[in-house]
């Protein structure tokens, strides 16, 4: 239903104008019998458009004499007024009628509710293994992806010869220009991808005077060819620890504690001698549990680890009399591969959802 405004008393000068009261009640007709906005658009242009009719009355106002001008003027801009008002309350009532359901609607019914995603299972287990950390005291670090061999080999105590830092094994950026040495934050270092996060324990040391304890997760990149158990691009974290009178017995207890964390209560851990150019003593880690059982193995090989060798130190400008530390490192998508006996690494980066939505 049209409202129209009461605009007062007023007597229309005679002649042309006596056209005003049937104008208005044109428009207004046309005005409610809009079936849709586009309806009261077309009859909005028709009547008060710059060619419409009711503007074209508006123009004859010139021509009366100067005496009825005052009162022909005041009775077309009340009924302009009002059919401005009426246009805009039955706009209301299209634009009302065009947001309802086309069809009935029971209301009353439930709503349907928006699809959820999940978190990828590399995630899951990386946040599962940063929370057993933070609650022992370990903070996050983060380091750049594109690194140089200094960070990457040097400072950790790793040779020139050693095999990791052939071609074969790394991924050498080519010809070792200045920009990409910049992002690796050291101009005119030959850049590479990183091959594991210990790059970070390095740039952590060098910024923070000891203590530091801290985990470094991310993203780590080698030469492998990609089948079951390998991929050239995979996720690993890494554990520092440094302070004064830190023992092997402190990294047994800190390994057994994130490894039942994540295992369950009843894993078991043992060291094995290993070798690592930045760790003396080195330890090779297994564990054993519920999970290495249903694999048909009592033992599994889970990570590597060992006190940082006196070299590393002084590389970063640690005094070795002074501080001992551990370090140790393992790669997340074999604890996933473990956890939700996945049989195949390449699983993970399919980004199939028939896989990724059984986690």
């Amino acid at each position: 239903m049209l409202f129209v405004p009461f605009c007062g008393n007023h007597k229309p000068v005679a002649g042309f104008l006596d056209q005003i009261e049937p104008l208005k009640q044109a428009a207004l007709a046309e005005f409610a019998a809009a079936a849709d906005l586009a309806a009261l658009e077309q009859a909005r242009v028709s009547y008060l458009g710059s060619h419409g009719k009711f503007t074209a009355l508006m123009k004859h106002l010139g021509s009366l004499p100067k005496e009825e001008k005052p009162a022909a003027g005041k009775a077309i801009n009340c009924v302009k007024a009002e059919l401005e008002t009426a246009m805009v309350g039955r706009r209301s009532e299209l634009e009302l009628r065009a947001a309802l359901p086309a069809e009935p609607t029971d209301f009353t019914m439930p709503g349907r509710r928006r699809v959820l995603g999940k978190l990828h299972p590399l995630t899951q287990v990386t946040e599962d293994i940063v929370r057993s950390f933070r609650k022992i005291g370990f903070a996050v670090a983060d380091g750049p992806e594109v690194e140089d061999e200094y960070h990457c080999f040097d400072a950790l105590n790793t040779p020139a010869d050693h095999p990791a830092r052939d071609t074969q094994d790394t991924f050498y950026i080519a010809d070792g220009s200045a920009d990409a040495g910049m992002s690796a934050g050291l101009a005119g270092a030959q850049p590479l991808l990183r091959t594991h996060t210990s790059s970070v324990q390095i740039r952590v040391m060098e910024k923070q005077a000891p203590p530091v304890r801290i985990i470094v997760p991310g993203r780590v990149y080698r030469r492998d060819n990609a089948d079951a158990t390998h991929n050239p691009t995979f996720q690993q974290v890494e554990g520092l620890y440094v302070d004064r009178n830190v023992t092997v017995g402190d990294l047994k207890g800190t390994v057994e504690f994130v490894f039942r964390e994540l295992m369950g209560p009843e894993t078991r851990i043992r060291f094995r001698p290993h070798y690592f150019s930045y760790t003396e003593p080195s330890f090779e880690i297994d564990f054993s549990s519920a999970l290495t059982r249903k694999m048909g193995k009592e033992w599994l090989e889970i990570a590597g680890c060992g006190m940082v060798h006196p070299q590393v130190f002084q590389n970063v400008g640690y005094e070795p009399e002074d501080w001992t530390g551990w370090a140790f490192g393992f790669g997340i998508e074999r604890i996933a591969m473990i956890r939700y006996g996945i049989n195949d690494i390449r699983l993970l980066y399919e980004n199939d959802l028939r896989f990724l939505e059984q986690f």
